[in-house]
């Protein structure tokens, strides 16, 4: 193939996105086919099971509703995520200048995971009253750790070669952190930041869920009691909704802040 005939260097085929997602469309549009169809030929009860098309005429006739109930999510979801990525950043900023806090605190981080939040958000309930503070907390602790570790295994791979090279023209260690590490984390944090902002919107309606005034999760918990399985289904697809909308964010933020880090790992090996 001629140099002309080449598509540039860190750009993809117009048609790449639509192969990419394609093949979950497909999947996605046969789920739901096969589900209106079962409902259909089942006759099973709404309460129980209704259909697709039911669930979007509900959730649209309700949409005033859902659409305060979803703001306070988000509201909460953006909250809560801040404070992780300021909680995370910190943390492994300062893990990555002392070792000795790196052998202290990873291991405390891996065991802040395996507390179930299943049973931690009703305790913040109990502690901290049905306002912000608990939601934000729940959030905090279901994000921050895949966002911190991200940070400081990125941290730890940057070029060793690189650090050295300013070393020896005399950089300080910040200066070194600031033109080697931290670029060479960034495209591992945005990894973990997809990671960390979907779980950032289940621990926000989990904690709705377990006690609040406004939200996606009450909202669920009001309707599942009122037997309206239509409208927690409406509830659930809004959701799955805020969650794409927030990881896709995540692209165009990565775009501005570390282009770089978006190029074909190929074309990055070839540089």
């Amino acid at each position: 193939m001629s140099t002309s005939q080449r598509p540039s260097r860190g750009t993809l085929p117009a048609h790449g996105p639509v192969r990419r997602f394609l093949p979950a469309a497909v999947v996605v549009i046969a789920l739901v086919a096969a589900w209106q169809i079962y409902v259909v030929v089942s006759g099973i009860r709404p309460q129980v099971l209704p259909s697709p098309a039911r669930v979007v005429e509900q959730g649209w006739m309700h949409r005033d509703d859902i659409a305060v109930n979803a703001w306070a999510t988000v509201q909460v979801t953006l909250v809560g995520f801040a404070v992780s990525l300021v909680v995370a950043w910190a943390l492994a900023i300062l893990v990555d200048f002392s070792p000795r806090l790196r052998r202290a605190f990873v291991p405390l981080f891996v065991v802040s995971q395996t507390l179930p939040i299943i049973a931690i958000a009703p305790l913040m309930i109990i502690w901290f009253g049905f306002g912000l503070l608990p939601k934000v907390l729940v959030i905090a602790l279901a994000t921050f750790f895949p966002m911190t570790i991200g940070l400081i295994e990125g941290f730890a791979a940057a070029d060793r070669d690189a650090g050295a090279l300013l070393r020896s023209m005399g950089a300080t260690r910040w200066q070194q952190f600031r033109y080697v590490r931290l670029p060479s984390a960034l495209p591992r944090f945005f990894t973990a930041l997809r990671i960390g902002v979907t779980y950032a919107v289940v621990g926000a309606v989990f904690a709705e869920y377990v006690g609040a005034s406004a939200g996606l999760g009450i909202y669920m918990s009001v309707q599942k009691n009122s037997f309206r399985t239509d409208l927690v289904l409406a509830a659930v697809l809004v959701t799955a909704v805020v969650s794409v909308a927030l990881y896709l964010c995540t692209f165009a933020i990565e775009r501005v802040v570390a282009p770089w880090a978006m190029r074909p790992s190929r074309d990055r090996h070839h540089d």
